[in-house]
């Protein structure tokens, strides 16, 4: 595999990070991951945007405008001849001084990475079991509206989920009510009103979600940002997650309880499938 980094295509044997690097010791750091289909990064120009404003939010400078990124993503593909696959940008900022602040670490550290899709059938849609997490998202918090590199909530979250045999965590906010996966946002469907949590609930503005957004006014369909608590979460008529890698994922149970199925779940997969399509140029 070759890999971009800081500036140089190298093997990924030859990918190496200081171990003084901050995204390693503090996760201080953003990154952003994105489809690319038929040689295309699904969304790019909403990747970078949030990628931006995360760095600037942070104080960390990119070291590469957004036409040489997009050219340099272009090349990643192209040499590691991989048209459909997950694409990664790492934001580090580099190394400074030790300890917690920031001060002189003015040298950011910036990787691209491609990651094989693992589903041997990448256009259907998943059916996922749900696990609760004992772990809490803080409420209203401002980091959240970007990914960055400090997951530790995500990574337990999940680790909960793997030991269930769940397919994904579902947390709830330290003011009690269920707002997203470890990896997805999360939806739900009351009386062909597509739901999600509002961004104050300290969830993630996730591109997916925002596409979501986007077919259901192209669709029709009402949408209304609420809470839900996880016993009202059974009594809806749907649960979906939206991300990156796998674009409209089903619910079907949460804590080993059956949920409702909603047939607009599916068309709202479809849509999201033929959205990547046909920005994807694919016949």
């Amino acid at each position: 595999m070759i890999v971009f980094l800081n500036g140089k295509f190298v093997p990924e044997e030859r990918a190496l990070v200081s171990v003084f690097d901050r995204s390693f010791l503090y996760g201080d750091g953003l990154f952003e991951t994105m489809l690319v289909a038929n040689g295309v990064p699904f969304r790019w120009g909403q990747h970078l945007e949030r990628l931006t404003a995360g760095a600037a939010f942070l104080g960390i400078a990119l070291p590469f405008g957004a036409s040489e990124l997009q050219a340099v993503a272009r090349e990643l593909i192209v040499q590691n001849q991989m048209q459909d696959c997950l694409l990664r940008l790492t934001l580090s900022r580099g190394v400074g001084i030790r300890g917690y602040s920031p001060r002189g670490a003015d040298a950011p550290t910036l990787a691209v990475t491609l990651h094989p899709l693992t589903d041997p059938n990448p256009h259907a849609l998943k059916n996922w079991q749900l696990k609760t997490s004992s772990f809490k998202l803080p409420a209203n918090e401002p980091l959240a509206q970007f990914k960055n590199c400090n997951k530790l909530t995500q990574v337990m979250a999940r680790a909960e989920a793997d030991r269930a045999g769940a397919d994904e965590a579902l947390l709830a906010n330290t003011d009690g009510f269920m707002v997203e996966g470890a990896t997805s946002n999360l939806f739900w469907i009351q009386q062909e009103v597509v739901c999600t949590p509002p961004l104050s609930s300290g969830i993630l503005s996730g591109v997916t979600r925002l596409v979501v957004l986007e077919l259901c006014r192209k669709l029709g369909f009402e949408v209304q940002e609420s809470n839900i608590t996880k016993d009202e979460l059974f009594r809806t008529d749907g649960v979906f997650l939206s991300l990156s890698s796998f674009g409209v994922v089903q619910g079907v149970t949460l804590d080993g309880q059956p949920l409702e199925l909603s047939a607009l779940t599916h068309r709202l997969h479809a849509a999201y499938i033929a959205t990547v399509r046909r920005e994807a140029a694919i016949p």
